[in-house]
Order: C-alpha cells, then sequence, then structure tokens
C-alpha cells in the first residue's frame, strides 16, 4: 500500500486561498491527498518550502511507503564520506522531516514513532560526523597510538544524548543536548594533552557540520552545555575528569538530567561503562525526597526567569515550561524515578510515558494518574510539533493572535477552533492540578496548633540540635511544624510524646532527606511517634539509620516475612558484590540491623505477636551466619589454605536451635568440625587441624561480634560446647561423639534437645543431626532424666533467683523452668523436636505428660514470651510496667488481650504457679536415680 493511499488523516483547512500552489503542484494525487498538501501549505510555510524543493524526491515518496525509504534514507546517511558531510547531511534532513512530518501529520506513526524517527536520524548523524572526524584525525597522526582500525570504535570518544535525544523524544525542531567525553585510559599518560587537544577539536568541527546554516539549510542546533562545569571546561572532556567533578560537585539538576542520558555516536560501549560507573551519582542507593525540593525550587526559578506566572491565558503560552506544560510531566516523572530509582533499577527508564508506566507498575503513581499524564503529554506534545513545523522555529509558545491559535488548530486537525481551545486547557489545568499537589510545599508553618507547657521547653532545644544545623533543613522543618506538632499532641500522652521524639530528634545526625521525607509522607510520623513512645532503642537506630524508611515508603516494609532461605539468599547476593572482607562485614551488619528494625516495628505496631517475632528474629540469625559463614573462611583459607578434610558445621544451641530468639538474645554456638584424616591446612601459612578449626571458630566470633562502623551482629556465647570455657572453641566430630556418649552430664544432653545445623557444611551438619537424633534415643532413660532436671533446678534456684515478679525467665513455672520441662519431654521421648511446644507435645505422645499438664505449660510460656519480647523491645532492663509511658504499657499490654498491668500481673501469677504445680507433679511421679545426676 502506498504511502499516499495511507493518509488518512482528516484534511486540514486553513487559508485555502493561499494554498493554490499545492492545488496546482500535486493535482495528480487523490482528492485526499492533495487536500492534506494543500492544508499543510497552508498551515506550514517550511514544509511547504520542503516540499517544493524536493518535489521529485517527494513524488517518489508519495507513491511509496514510509518505513523503507526512511530506511533508505539512513543508509545514504552512513555511505558519506568526510567531505560529502556537510551537504549530504543537511539534504537527509530536509527529506527526513518531510517524512516524518507527513507520517505525523496524516496519522500514520504515533508520537512514539515520530519522536523515535527523529531521534534516530539524529543518533545517526552525530556518529557519521564523529566516525568521519576521528578517521581523519587518526590519519593525519594527530591521535598517538592509534590505528586505522581504532576509527571503528571513534578512538574511544563518545557523544552522550542528554534530554530529549536521550529518552529517544526529539520534538520536531529540537536542539541536541550532547556531553563529549574521551576514554583517557586507551591513551598513553604522556599523549594526554595532544589527545584532548585532538577531540577538542573534532568536537567543535562536528559542531560546526551539524550546527552551521548554509544555503542547504542547517542539521541539528548543537548545545554542549550540559557537560560539567561548561563556562570552564573543554567542549570534549576526559572520562576521568567528568566522574571526579560529579563525584565531588554534582547537583540534583545534573542527576535528573542523566536519567535520560544515553551513549548515541562513537564508542558507545565505553560510553555505557561510564554511564554505569555513574550510576552511583544518578541513583541514590536510599529514598532521596529532598530533591522534590530541588524540583519545585527549580520549577520556581524557570518560571521566575521566563514571566510564567500569573492566571492561564493560551494566547503567548509556553507549552513546554508554562502552567500544565510538557516539563511539569517530565520533572514529575523524573523527580519520582530520582526518589526511588536508586533501589528499583525497573524505575530507570529514559522515555517519560515507559518512566510513567513504570512508577504505575511499582505503586508510586496512581495508575489512573499515570494513564492520565501520558496521554496529556502525547496531546501536548502534539502540540509542540504543530508549533514547530509552522516556521522550522525551536519555539514551545503558542501564537499570541487568536487567528494564530485558529492556524494551530486546524494544524493538529480540528474542524472547530473553540471545542479546540477548550480542550488545550483543560488539559493544561488538569496536568497543572496533578503535579502541584506533588511539588508544592507544605502549609505555612504560622498555623500552629497548641502543645503541652511541657512540651515547650522541649521544642526550644530543637533549633541547636546537629540536623537542624542548616538552613535548608531548617526551612523544611518549619513547613513540616504544624503537622507534626498536631499528630504529637493527638498522641494518648502528648508529654511522653514530645519527649520521646525529643529524643529521636537529638540522635539524628542530619535532617534535610528525613524531614524531606516526611514532609512528602506525613503518615511517616505517626509510625515514627510509635516507634519513639515504646523503644527507644528503635528509635535511635531509625535516627542513624533513616533509610530503612525507603523500604516503608517502598511498599515492600510490610509485605509478608520472606522466610529463612530468601533471607539468606539476599544476604550472600549482597556480599557477593563486594570484594573487601570488611566491607562485607559492615554491609552484613547494615543489612541485619534494617531487617532487625523491620521485626521490631512490625511487633510494636501488632502486625505480628511475640511467637512470631521470635521465629522471625531466629531466621534472621540463622540467615547472617548461614551468609556469612562462607565469606569467613574465605577470608580464613586465602592465608592458611581451604578447610582440611570434610570442612566444619556450625550448630545453634538455646533459642536459636528452638527458633525462638528476642530481640536482644545472644547467640548459643557450637563449632564441629571434620578433618576426615587431614594433619594440616595446605596454604601459604598451614595450620594444623585443630588449631586451624580453633582459630576459623574465633575469626567467626569476630566477624559477628567486632564492632565496626554498623556496629556489631550479634553477641556469641558458646559456653554449651562440650567442656564448656575449658574446652577447645571447636571439636572434633570424633571427640564430639565420644563425649556426648561417655562424658557428658545429663544437663549437656537436655541442651543437645534444642541443637540444630545452622550453617557451614550441609552434608557434615546432617551427620552431626543424625548422630544427635540416635543419642537421644540412646540416652532416653525417663529416671535418669528425672534426676537430672532435679538438679538442675536446685543449682538455678541458687545461682539465678527470680529478679522480680516481672522476671519471665528465672524461677518456678518460669520461662527457663519450662524450656528445662520440654527438653526433659523430647529427650525422653527421643524426639528431634527442638521448640518448646513441639517438645511438650512429644512428651505426652510418649506417655511422660498428660495433654491437659502439657497445654498449661505451653499457655503459661507462651503469656511468659509475650511479655518478655515485648519488654526486650522496649529496653534492656528489668520489666517494671509503673516505669513505663502509657505507649510502652499499652504495648505491653496488648498482645495479652488485658486491661491494665494489674491484671496482667495477676494473670502471670496464675499462669507461674499452674505451670509450677505441674511441673512438680511430673517430677513427683516419675521415677529417678539416687544421688545427683552425673
Amino acid at each position: 500500500m502506498s504511502f499516499a493511499s495511507r493518509l488518512t488523516r482528516a484534511p486540514l483547512a486553513y487559508e485555502p486561498d493561499r494554498a493554490a500552489e499545492a492545488a496546482d503542484r500535486f493535482a495528480a494525487q487523490p482528492p485526499e491527498i492533495r487536500a492534506l498538501l494543500e492544508g499543510t501549505a497552508g498551515c506550514s510555510p517550511y514544509l511547504w518550502g520542503l516540499m517544493t524543493r524536493e518535489a521529485d524526491w517527494l513524488e517518489d515518496l508519495l507513491a511509496g511507503t514510509p518505513e523503507p525509504v526512511f530506511a533508505a534514507l539512513l543508509d545514504e546517511v552512513r555511505g558519506l564520506t568526510l567531505d560529502a558531510l556537510k551537504p549530504g547531511l543537511r539534504q537527509a534532513k530536509r527529506r527526513a522531516a518531510l517524512l516524518i512530518a507527513l507520517s505525523d501529520l496524516g496519522g500514520l506513526w504515533p508520537l512514539e514513532a515520530v519522536t523515535g524517527a527523529l531521534t534516530d536520524f539524529a543518533d545517526l548523524c552525530v556518529d557519521v560526523t564523529i566516525r568521519r572526524l576521528v578517521a581523519a584525525e587518526i590519519a593525519r597522526g594527530k591521535l598517538p597510538g592509534l590505528t586505522e582500525a581504532d576509527a571503528g570504535t571513534a578512538g574511544g570518544m563518545v557523544a552522550l544524548a542528554m534530554g530529549k535525544q536521550g529518552a529517544h523524544e526529539l520534538n520536531y525542531s529540537s536542539d541536541i543536548d550532547l556531553i563529549c567525553l574521551f576514554d583517557q585510559d586507551r591513551f598513553e599518560e604522556a599523549d594526554f594533552h595532544e589527545v584532548r587537544s585532538a577531540f577538542v577539536k573534532i568536537t567543535r568541527r562536528m559542531t560546526a557540520i551539524l550546527s552551521e546554516a548554509t544555503g542547504e539549510g542547517y542539521v541539528f542546533r548543537t548545545d554542549l552545555r550540559l557537560r560539567p562545569d561548561a563556562s570552564v571546561t573543554p567542549v570534549c572532556l576526559s572520562m576521568e575528569a567528568a566522574e571526579r567533578y560529579y563525584e565531588a560537585l554534582g547537583r540534583t539538576w545534573e542527576r535528573a538530567a542523566h536519567i535520560k542520558a544515553r551513549p548515541c555516536a562513537g564508542d558507545i560501549q565505553a560510553g555505557w561503562a561510564y554511564l554505569d560507573r555513574l550510576r552511583p551519582f544518578v541513583w541514590r542507593k536510599h529514598l532521596d525526597f529532598a530533591a522534590i525540593q530541588d524540583a519545585h525550587d527549580m520549577r520556581l526559578r524557570i518560571r521566575s526567569h521566563k514571566g510564567l506566572h500569573g492566571a492561564l491565558c493560551l494566547e503567548g503560552h509556553d507549552m513546554k515550561l508554562g502552567q500544565g506544560g510538557i516539563r511539569e510531566i517530565e520533572f514529575f516523572t523524573q523527580t519520582r524515578q530520582i526518589i526511588a530509582g536508586g533501589r528499583d533499577p525497573d524505575l530507570r527508564a529514559r522515555g517519560t510515558v515507559e518512566g510513567l508506566a513504570r512508577l504505575a507498575d511499582k505503586g508510586w503513581v496512581p495508575r489512573e494518574i499515570a494513564g492520565t499524564l501520558s496521554e496529556d503529554y502525547r496531546a501536548h506534545r502534539e502540540v509542540e510539533h504543530r508549533l514547530q513545523m509552522v516556521n522550522d522555529a525551536q519555539t514551545h509558545l503558542l501564537p499570541n493572535s487568536p487567528e494564530g491559535i485558529e492556524r494551530i488548530a486546524r494544524f493538529c486537525g480540528a474542524a472547530e477552533t473553540g471545542p479546540w481551545r477548550d480542550a488545550l486547557a483543560a488539559r493544561l489545568r488538569r496536568v497543572a492540578g496533578l503535579t502541584e499537589g506533588f511539588f508544592a510545599p507544605g502549609k505555612p508553618a504560622e498555623d500552629l496548633p497548641e502543645i503541652p507547657e511541657t512540651a515547650a521547653g522541649i521544642v526550644e532545644r530543637w533549633p541547636g540540635y546537629p540536623c537542624l544545623r542548616t538552613a535548608r533543613a531548617r526551612e523544611i522543618f518549619h513547613r513540616l511544624k504544624p503537622d507534626l506538632f498536631s499528630r504529637l499532641t493527638k498522641a494518648p500522652r502528648p508529654d511522653e510524646a514530645f519527649a520521646a521524639f525529643d529524643g529521636f530528634l537529638a540522635g539524628l545526625p542530619a535532617g534535610v532527606q528525613l524531614f524531606s521525607l516526611f514532609e512528602a509522607n506525613p503518615h511517616l510520623i505517626d509510625l515514627l511517634i510509635d516507634i519513639t513512645s515504646v523503644s527507644p532503642e528503635l528509635a535511635q537506630y531509625l535516627s542513624r539509620n533513616a533509610r530503612v524508611l525507603d523500604a516503608v515508603i517502598g511498599g515492600s516494609f510490610f509485605e509478608a516475612w520472606p522466610g529463612r532461605a530468601a533471607l539468606t539468599g539476599a544476604l550472600a547476593d549482597r556480599l557477593g558484590t563486594l570484594g573487601d572482607y570488611e566491607a562485607q562485614l559492615d554491609a552484613a551488619r547494615a543489612w541485619a540491623k534494617e531487617w532487625h528494625f523491620r521485626i521490631g516495628v512490625h511487633f510494636l505496631r501488632g502486625l505480628i505477636d511475640a511467637e512470631t517475632a521470635g521465629a522471625e528474629y531466629a531466621d534472621l540469625a540463622e540467615a547472617v551466619l548461614a551468609a556469612l559463614w562462607p565469606k569467613v573462611v574465605a577470608q580464613f583459607a586465602a592465608k592458611h589454605g581451604a578447610p582440611p578434610g570434610k570442612g566444619a558445621t556450625v550448630l545453634g544451641m538455646g533459642s536459636l536451635g528452638a527458633g525462638a530468639l528476642t530481640s536482644r538474645s545472644d547467640l548459643d554456638l557450637i563449632v564441629i568440625y571434620d578433618a576426615d584424616g587431614v594433619e594440616a591446612s595446605d596454604g601459604r601459612r598451614p595450620l594444623a587441624s585443630r588449631a586451624y578449626y580453633a582459630k576459623l571458630t574465633q575469626a567467626l566470633v569476630t566477624a559477628l561480634t567486632a564492632p565496626m562502623a554498623e556496629g556489631r551482629l550479634y553477641e556469641v556465647d558458646m559456653r554449651l560446647r562440650p567442656s564448656g570455657n575449658q574446652g577447645p572453641v571447636a571439636t572434633s566430630l570424633q571427640s564430639f561423639r565420644s563425649y556426648q556418649r561417655d562424658e557428658a552430664w545429663t544437663w549437656e544432653h537436655l541442651a543437645l534437645t534444642r541443637a540444630r545445623p545452622v550453617a557451614g557444611d550441609s552434608a557434615l551438619g546432617a551427620e552431626v543431626e543424625a548422630f544427635r537424633q540416635a543419642l537421644l534415643r540412646d540416652k532416653a532413660d525417663v529416671a535418669r532424666t528425672v534426676a537430672g532436671v532435679v538438679d538442675m533446678r536446685r543449682r538455678l534456684a541458687e545461682a539465678k533467683p527470680a529478679k522480680s515478679a516481672w522476671d519471665g525467665k528465672q524461677g518456678p513455672g518460669r520461662g527457663q523452668d519450662i524450656e528445662l520441662i520440654a527438653s526433659a519431654a523430647a529427650l525422653i521421648a527421643a524426639h528431634p523436636a527442638t521448640s518448646v511446644p513441639d517438645q511438650l507435645d512429644a512428651g505426652v505422645d510418649a506417655g511422660w505428660l498428660e495433654a491437659p499438664e502439657a497445654q498449661t505449660l505451653i499457655a503459661s510460656y507462651r503469656l511468659q514470651r509475650q511479655v518478655q519480647g515485648a519488654a526486650k523491645l522496649i529496653a534492656d532492663l528489668p520489666l517494671d510496667p509503673c516505669s513505663l509511658g502509657e505507649s510502652g504499657r499499652a504495648f505491653l499490654l496488648r498482645g495479652t488481650g488485658l486491661a491494665d498491668a494489674g491484671a496482667l500481673a495477676a494473670l502471670l501469677d496464675d499462669r507461674r504457679a499452674a505451670a509450677a504445680r505441674v511441673i512438680e507433679a511430673v517430677i513427683g511421679r516419675s521415677p529417678q536415680e539416687d544421688g545427683d545426676a552425673d
């Protein structure tokens, strides 16, 4: 089907008397085509000039189809020699402009195809010009060390397309914004200045070839001012110099500009590598809500500079920079991409419409708003193209007269001007409304609510805090105050809320990013008030690590728990990107603390109960151990060689083995190794196998406990290993088996009922677990086990009596007492279960416990774990409800369903007494060996 037969858009009809020449010139064309060409002649002197100048080519075009004609045109450009570039590119530009315009006006190509074709043509013109010029300089010997073969990669020179060209969104009469760079690593250091001079010359010649207006016209107006520090730097920079600039001095607008950056000409591969190195500058690791204010300030500066404030009037309105214009949609999209794109690579789209779609897919923009802005953006761009087609002018201004507006309406295919004007004005107002709410600052701070008298003194201290030391931070906080004060005064105990928030603010090292985040997401203030009012530890962590709120905004913070395997994989992937061991240890700390904070917040807000929180804390610890162990081994092996024999496994004991930690739990660990007859390691500094695994274990403990920039991971307790503190820190499998069979005390067998492999060699871990289960069967002696329990209860009562009525761990019928009976049940039943409820159920199945007794113990244990878990989240101090604030007491009580601390104390007493009676009854009816258990 021919080009002419595919032009189906409604005919244009403006000033038909001015189109008489068109009617005569194209009389042979079908009526609808002739009408289109006549209308174009009336609306666009520029296009009519192209038609008459390229009349023969236009006849060929109308007889064919646009896509192959455009492809042939690009091939002609690729074949141009250096001498033929100036005239050849200008002729190609005229023909490309005509082809693209008719495809657009005739409705053959949608906006994306039009802007894509304009961009592809611009890319090719820049690329061919650079390659021809570089080849010429190589031939002249002006690029030392390069040969003719290097011309294929332009000698390491690359042009980055910025702005609309980078996004494949060039408009009809666009300038092209380029940053020209060269790869300094391809040259000797001594040749640097000569090479730079050659590339500067090439860049200037390229600009002249493309930009100079001759009798043949011009190709593209070329702007090089987006390069680093353009007022003082050469037009072509080394990549290293550019990287240093952005690292030290790069500004928010330059980050936004690089969202669209794309290598378009020259050494494309080197250009992508450069942008990859620049990624940390463009895409910040954490959510960057301060960028909203930067974008807002930029918008206001542009409007003030251009005089674009005031009521909307179509005559003379700037479709790009004015109210509701193209730039508003682009800023709206780019700013949100900057905010979240550092954490989510899927948001790093260059095109505006594509960016909006991805933001909608990820929940950053409501889908209906993204759809509306996308359609309005396309419609705005169509008007922009018609404005520029009139006289090939880089303009975005609507005409100043009603007659001029009517011309553009006709050029856009409208049969009547009135409805077209109304639709355009409505579109501009709609865009302004949708974008202004995102950018505009909050309400003025003069409208402050009343605050308690006790809070006034607290608030007076705030200006002296580090987080408010900059003018920018004070300005944002000033706008934030009304909402902040309102929410704090609505807390159950406002004076406590202000005091708790004061503690958070005092520890905050900087405020701009966090205050900007609160301003954009006011609901986070409620979360902060909850945290600061209940858990000073979580508040302190948040003040030092505000980046964890990124996940809250991003939506993943409140997703379902991913599970141990997914956590292990995620941490392993993160550590795998870091080559430095110390960096890996710090990264593990930062990652673990972020997840630790998440569990605490979920527990604090009632999304999970204490039992679930305990399981998640255990999952997290196990993931850290499983992912960190290979890194510890690799670091140690680099000096001493690979682990001799089968390697080692790490057993989690106690609460870790039972899968139930609190927010402050230590990790009870045992390391067991199997040298498998190998006497020593094989490395630069070999060690005997026993010494090797002892030092490797110490390296693991150090990796977990060493205080670093991100703090420490966990405290570690290894006293449950064979022979306790007197034994080696790592135990051979043979010794472990021998000791457990022949020497271990009953309490050590009881401890082994809560042992579980959590890291290290999986095959060895399975072997140890098989031995553990076999040992439980061998040692399943009721009398011996009960005697051991009696002896252990006596020793605990003497050494660790209950600290207070609120002590959930020590004392008859309390947590440790129930855990001891549960371990006994597992040992007597020879059951592999490691959790307290499962062990007690095993005791019922074995006939040692009655079902009601087990239920009484489980109910008491769960209540005490609920209280203990909440208490540990509040503070690492003995629990005293009277000393807690209102929010702390409410949190403590929430999981119990009770109304006040007195009722909770009474229920705890009842449950403990019932548990103690059950334990005494079970022991009393069980046979026991005489004397202390060994």
